[in-house]
């Protein structure tokens, strides 16, 4: 089944929704970092998020960042995305730096204890104004979508309900997916209380995915009662954009000096992306030509 997030409201508006399936683009992920399982449940789970979010957005060009550092082994997750689509991402320490996160005792990934709780989640959203617009906000459990849900709640200021999940081996991605569901403003007691008895009936995300439902049944669950209408249905899939053009101008930023250090002293230069993990190499000769049109 191919990757991809349904967009609705009920029908009264009131809320709105975004379920979606995600195992081939998280699958990417992993195989471009070499993930083991709990970095594969971390990545995941805000690579799903970060889709999902990216489609919030209204305008083309409109980007979007998502920035966790919990203080865990792990380190560092950025995952980008645009408004069509498409995302990326990476974490710090794919492999934890060597270190044993133990499981829960039911089995489950301890993914808190691989991110951390002592730090934040940051959402940078470029909009093409003169400045992007920054929200950070602490963590709350380090588990992703607790996280996701604080923050929605406090910078955007809308009760949202947020599910993650990726259930995965050492080295396949058996499930992926997740949903956001949020109240609009002008939502009525009747609708809430609707609303939370179903999403008490839920059961996790990736037990849903395993049983065969998709996300319209999952998306007809939530919005059970509420006259769900499907207003889009969007291809997501993991992108990287970069290309050699692309990763030049870091080179260029370097300036004068050290690019000309690294043509006398190595002769050549090579570039990873953080992102999807691609090499770029550069010849003496093509330095040469960047630090000529410097």
């Amino acid at each position: 089944m191919k990757d991809y997030v349904i967009k609705a409201t009920s029908g009264n508006g009131q809320v709105r929704a975004y379920v979606g399936i995600t195992k081939n683009l998280v699958q990417t992920a992993r195989d471009n970092h070499n993930t083991i399982k709990v970095a594969t449940a971390a990545l995941g789970r805000t690579l799903t998020a970060t889709a999902m979010m990216g489609l919030m957005m209204k305008n083309e060009k409109d980007e979007l960042s998502v920035i966790i550092k919990g203080g865990g082994p792990i380190g560092t997750i950025l995952t980008t995305a645009d408004s069509k689509g498409n995302v990326k991402g990476y974490v710090q320490y794919p492999d934890l730096n060597g270190v044993q996160v133990e499981d829960y005792p039911n089995g489950k990934l301890n993914v808190a204890g691989a991110v951390g709780k002592d730090g934040y989640v940051k959402v940078i959203k470029d909009l093409g104004l003169r400045e992007p617009y920054v929200g950070s906000y602490p963590l709350v459990s380090g588990e992703i979508a607790e996280d996701f849900t604080h923050y929605f709640a406090l910078s955007e200021q809308t009760p949202s309900v947020v599910s993650l999940g990726v259930l995965t081996t050492a080295t396949e991605v058996e499930q992926a997916g997740g949903l956001i569901v949020q109240l609009m403003p002008d939502a009525t007691e009747e609708t809430i209380a609707t609303l939370e008895k179903n999403v008490a009936k839920l059961k996790s995300i990736t037990t849903m995915l395993s049983e065969g439902m998709t996300p319209d049944d999952i998306l007809n669950l939530v919005l059970e009662g509420l006259d769900p209408k499907i207003l889009d249905i969007c291809d997501v899939k993991f992108d990287c954009n970069c290309s050699k053009d692309r990763i030049q101008k870091v080179l260029i930023s370097l300036g004068r000096e050290t690019l000309t250090e690294i043509i006398e002293e190595d002769k050549q230069a090579e570039i990873s992306c953080h992102f999807c993990n691609s090499t770029y190499h550069y010849t003496e000769e093509e330095l040469r030509e960047i630090l000529n049109e410097m």
